[in-house]
């Protein structure tokens, strides 16, 4: 450009250039709309989702002029708050020119539980019978309620075991908003003892002692990978503070229902576990990061968190409640804590590990929903409540989340050896006119297992010399009826839907997988050779355990693919 050439420059002044500055303008309607929903004291940078989620309730989507409008409102940039809102799933944005959704949303939970079910056929049918322009239909990964498959969500209804029929009737009843189940509020759980151990702990406890309780029960983290949770408090308390607590409370992984169960019935058994874990790290705030699939859940920690501040067992605002936005992948902690911050769910590159550096920089204890029910079991029980239970040389007590081709679906708890032997007899058996054939032992990132294979305990360590892990203990159960190959195919499209695309080898690795898998018959040595690279390469674990599924179908089921 010539040195007196300022023709792209933004100029005040008629014949000087632009009258405004490049990019979407403000919108002083929009703006207002903003102001008079979001507070001024509600506009920190870690805020971000929630207030997108205070404008996506509001307006049924996320326009361009309120982005903007917000952006301006909170002082980031316009794309920060794009790329955020259009990360994850459960945020429409429209632009200009664009129709807005219809008003009302079904979800059909394509998960294997609800796919076995029948929510294909049920998919079809809502599309057919129902006006496009009043009402959207659209696929939507697991619910959490795989025990009452096929699931849908109206609006933030879920329908359980639902029908063409019962989504109508909800419809023409006006029948969108979350049902509240009944649970143990404060007062009852106060009467039966809750928070006296953690007001002992208070007054003249050692954290020592109580962490040597923890580790003495085997407890060991519940939310997939198994790590002793009582050695992660001496990791966290030796940071320099202030520190944080976490709460996992993303149950994303198809199948996983367990950490629902719990908090729809005794929520305060993991709120004392939390408080008791954030004395023991002299932590200086407590958050819990809620799937927003979990409607109900959300409501009732609302509920209780308000009831603890009231009854001052808490400071107000000691515990942050912050609603996911349907990502799968933050379930892992540091993508979660990436959400919590109001980013994007991206996985961080380890080290520097979250007891060291998590939240907001700060060393942060992160725990999974059940393994605070436990410790809050532990301490009130003692650490006999789960190491006295042995089964098959294992001990302690495991939530196996069990549906797919049983009678009895549903949280069943049982001996950690338990068997697929066990825990499909616990269940009820199966179905009538179905015969076993394979199962899932800890949903799509454990790939299948034939039925021959029914005689290993399923537990921490003992299914990783046949290729497989336990993770959250999600089991689905196929029958003769199902088609093990059908069933990988379901898997990886789930992966393929939710990798956050920061790593080539899971965001490319998926996508090739998927193609691979549709073909008539399997380029098996192709196939290994990708598993290879996303094992390898992938920055975190859906990357790194997708090819489960792959390589388990093809050297238990290699009939139906070669």
């Amino acid at each position: 450009m010539a040195k007196d050439d300022t023709s792209g420059i933004w100029k005040s002044g008629r014949g000087k250039g632009r009258h405004m500055p490049k990019g979407r303008q403000l919108d002083d309607t929009a703006w207002n709309e903003v102001r008079a929903l979001i507070a001024p004291d509600r506009l920190s940078r870690d805020l971000l989702i929630e207030n997108l989620h205070i404008l996506q309730d509001a307006y049924g989507h996320l326009s361009a002029a309120h982005l903007r409008a917000l952006a301006e409102e909170m002082r980031i940039s316009q794309a920060e708050v794009y790329e955020v809102a259009s990360f994850y799933a459960h945020f429409d944005v429209v632009k200009e020119g664009e129709t807005p959704p219809p008003a009302l949303t079904i979800r059909v939970c394509d998960s294997l539980s609800c796919e076995m079910a029948g929510a294909a056929q049920l998919k079809a049918a809502l599309e057919s019978g129902l006006e496009a322009d009043k009402v959207r239909v659209v696929r939507a990964p697991c619910m959490g309620r795989c025990d009452t498959a096929p699931v849908v969500e109206l609006g933030h209804n879920h329908i359980d075991h639902a029908t063409a029929g019962a989504i109508q009737a909800a419809i023409a009843a006006g029948d969108t908003h979350a049902h509240i189940p009944d649970y143990q509020g404060l007062a009852d759980y106060r009467t039966d003892g809750g928070y006296v151990e953690l007001q002992r702990l208070r007054e003249s406890g050692d954290w020592e002692q109580v962490q040597e309780k923890i580790l003495s029960s085997g407890l060991r983290g519940l939310g997939g990978a198994g790590f002793p949770s009582g050695t992660k408090w001496g990791f966290v308390r030796g940071n320099v503070g202030p520190r944080y607590l976490a709460v996992n409370g993303d149950e994303g992984e198809p199948g996983t229902f367990k950490d629902r169960y719990y908090l729809e019935r005794t929520p305060h058994l993991m709120l004392e576990g939390m408080l008791i874990a954030a004395w023991a790290v002299q932590a200086e705030r407590c958050y819990i990061y809620m799937r927003d699939e979990y409607p109900a859940v959300l409501e009732i920690l609302r509920r209780e968190i308000k009831a603890l501040e009231s009854e001052a067992i808490v400071p107000k605002g000691y515990i942050e409640l912050r609603r996911g936005a349907g990502a799968y992948i933050c379930g892992e902690e540091s993508a979660m804590i990436e959400s919590i911050e109001g980013k994007r769910g991206l996985p961080r590159h380890r080290p520097p590990f979250v007891a060291e550096v998590g939240l907001f920089g700060r060393p942060t204890l992160v725990h999974n929903v059940e393994t605070l029910h436990w410790v809050a079991r532990v301490c009130r029980e003692g650490p006999q409540v789960l190491n006295s239970v042995e089964k098959n040389g294992r001990k302690g007590l495991r939530s196996y989340s069990v549906s797919g081709r049983v009678k009895q679906p549903g949280v069943h708890l049982l001996p950690a050896g338990s068997t697929i032997t066990d825990i499909v007899s616990a269940a009820g058996g199966m179905q009538n006119g179905h015969s076993f054939m394979a199962y899932q032992p800890g949903g799509p990132s454990s790939g299948l297992l034939p039925a021959s294979m029914d005689d290993i305990p399923l537990d921490f360590d003992t299914l990783q010399p046949h290729g497989t892990f336990i993770g959250s203990a999600a089991v689905v159960v196929l029958s003769d009826q199902d088609s093990a190959r059908a069933a990988a195919l379901n898997m990886l499209r789930f992966f393929e839907d939710e990798s956050c695309g920061q790593c080539t080898p899971c965001r490319v690795g998926c996508e090739k997988a998927v193609k691979l898998m549709q073909a008539d018959h399997w380029d098996m040595p192709l196939l290994e050779e990708l598993c290879q690279t996303m094992e390898d390469a992938s920055i975190c674990g859906l990357g790194q355990a997708a090819p489960n599924a792959i390589r388990l179908t093809m050297k238990h089921f290699k009939g139906e693919v070669e």
